[in-house]
């Protein structure tokens, strides 16, 4: 068994920058993915306050954000969004967990 110096050893789960998490993509190992379904959003934003991974896309371009979708590259399909989402308009979600076709 080698040992190799502290100096010589590769960092991990040190975040050397702050906000630079978008710059990580992480959603390629899922195996469930949100389908929006725009039809039915209210735009109560419940999906990006509880989405641990920054893979909702909204417009702040006007008076209130609008949910836009998912950003595939960061979604890992944990599902949290969906399960926050309320079933509001016509009684259903606007967001629902789909296996994911590769």
């Amino acid at each position: 068994m080698s040992f190799l110096p502290n100096s010589q050893l590769h960092t991990g789960g040190i975040i050397r920058e702050a906000g630079n998490a978008f710059d990580y993509k992480t959603g390629d190992w899922r195996t469930f993915v949100p389908e929006f379904i725009e039809d039915n959003c209210i735009h109560c934003m419940f999906c990006w306050i509880y989405c641990p991974d920054d893979a909702i896309a909204i417009d702040t371009s006007g008076p209130k954000p609008v949910m836009k979708g998912i950003i595939d590259g960061h979604c890992k399909g944990c599902g949290i969004c969906a399960h926050e989402c309320p079933p509001a308009k016509k009684g259903k979600s606007a967001l629902v967990m789909v296996r994911e076709e590769k």
